[in-house]
């Protein structure tokens, strides 16, 4: 009983913090203006109407000309972002878009200057932007300077829960990662429901420019309530992949060497990679003249064969090079001989999603749990595979691909390897593949142990044999 009256005081004191600074506020966001069109280049049909209207009623939007157009679509310089933002702070602190020009104007330079110096007296921003105030501005850098216009207190994380689940799954927002500059800030505005992304997956194109429309969405969302967006997302249980795409199954730092040498596997392997990763299937090589003969086109394609086996989940298996004798330039193009062209991508979404489905039945059953290793993931997966698969003695070439393992349960080692690796790397569990002129399975990363794993082989007609789990090199490899 103590601890409940304690919560609820403690919730008290907060609304009484909070109460002063929305006050203010819904005082100072009041119109000042009338818009009646006065922007000939904004339609009443334009998605961005209601937004220009607010600011401009706000007097936060000004007219490019003799005033009488917002030109949508055109860029705005970091200067303007910051300007923007200056005088939405300003008419929040002082019911005066143009305060700030008064109290910071003192000392001339730059026309910007006094809402860079507000805006830093404020804390909002320091000296990051240093030196591009005059170029565009990309969104990443308008979603940092927005997202400390206002006290956080003013803004309702409607879609926190929303946008935690899309983006932590890698459903939604995936051009925002990591090493994204202002990656938090841009987050913030999504759980604010002042962004809410430019396509189906909420991308938000943080490199590109942000043009004034889009700025005068975001602002107007800052400045009112009504106008902020909550996410309709089809948002799936915290453990679901669905979404996933097989360019994410790879791991690239984003190395890429144009010229790799044929004995070095590594710079070889780098390239692919860089490739799978950016969902590609061509590479573009050059080399020094003299050096692209027909038997070094030759040796070029095996090496580069047998380094994308090691991605058997990647569906590719053959390759094609465009090059003339003499020339520096080297053209490689990966697809696959079990489709035609017009068939890879149909198949490769198709794999994936059969194996996004197999991942998550495993965890709404219960069978893969938090708190189990790596080598146990990886044997209820290699359970399922011995399962659900048999050998296909006939042979027959779609046998070879990921895809009929899932779809039909007919294999061969090519398939059963293919639809096991892309089921460990759903985990997150670093794989690969180890492969002879007649056979192929999986090598994989589990807990910091390399092991060698045969799902063909472990697919015994009188059950699954785990003999086959978790092998030694010397034990996998000393079987042929």
């Amino acid at each position: 009983m103590k601890q409940r009256i304690y919560t609820l005081v403690l919730t008290a004191a907060m609304l009484l913090a909070v109460l002063p600074v929305q006050a203010r506020a819904a005082e100072n966001f009041v119109p000042s203006a009338v818009y009646e069109n006065q922007f000939s280049d904004v339609a009443a049909s334009d998605w961005y109407y209601e937004d220009v209207k607010a600011l401009y009623e706000l007097g936060l939007a000004q007219g490019k000309g003799d005033g009488d157009l917002f030109d949508p679509n055109g860029a705005l310089t970091v200067a303007e972002v910051i300007t923007m933002a200056s005088r939405l702070r300003s008419l929040y602190e002082t019911g005066s878009s143009e305060s700030a020009r008064d109290t910071y104007g003192i000392g001339g330079g730059e026309w910007y200057l006094p809402y860079l110096r507000h805006l830093i007296a404020e804390g909002i921003i320091g000296e990051e932007l240093e030196g591009t105030y005059d170029r565009p501005a990309t969104r990443a850098e308008m979603a940092h300077v927005l997202a400390g216009a206002l006290p956080q207190e003013l803004l309702d994380p409607i879609n926190r829960e929303t946008v935690s689940s899309g983006y932590d799954s890698g459903r939604y927002i995936q051009d925002v990662k990591e090493d994204t500059p202002y990656q938090d800030d841009i987050l913030l505005l999504y759980d604010w429901g002042v962004a809410g992304g430019s396509d189906d997956r909420g991308s938000f194109y943080p490199d590109s420019r942000i043009v004034r429309s889009e700025a005068a969405a975001m602002v107007a969302r800052l400045a009112y309530p009504a106008l902020r967006m909550e996410l309709d997302w089809d948002i799936l249980p915290s453990y679901s992949r669905g979404g996933s795409t097989l360019e994410a199954m790879v791991k690239s730092d984003g190395t890429f060497y144009p010229s790799p040498a044929l004995d070095n596997r590594e710079e070889l392997d780098a390239d692919v990679r860089c490739m799978l990763a950016n969902g590609e299937r061509t590479l573009s090589l050059e080399y020094p003249e003299g050096t692209v003969t027909r038997q070094f086109v030759n040796e070029l394609m095996n090496a580069f064969l047998s380094v994308v086996r090691n991605y058997v989940e990647q569906t590719y298996n053959n390759v094609t090079v465009l090059y003339y004798p003499n020339s520096k330039n080297v053209e490689i193009t990966f697809s696959s001989s079990l489709y035609d062209e017009s068939q890879i991508e149909r198949y490769r979404e198709e794999t994936m999603e059969y194996a996004i489905a197999v991942h998550d039945q495993m965890w709404a059953e219960g069978r893969i749990t938090e708190d189990m290793s790596e080598y146990e993931k990886a044997r209820v997966y290699f359970t399922w595979i011995c399962d659900h698969c048999r050998y296909d003695h006939g042979n027959s070439s779609m046998s070879h691909s990921g895809y009929q393992a899932f779809a039909t349960g007919l294999a061969v080692c090519d398939g059963y390897t293919a639809a096991y690796n892309l089921l460990l790397k759903l985990e997150g569990i670093e794989c690969g593949t180890y492969s002879t002129a007649k056979h192929i399975w999986t090598v994989a990363e589990l807990d910091g142990e390399t092991y060698h794993i045969d799902t063909t082989w472990g697919d015994q007609r009188y059950g699954v044999e785990y003999e086959y789990f978790a092998m030694t090199e010397a034990k996998a490899v000393g079987r042929f």
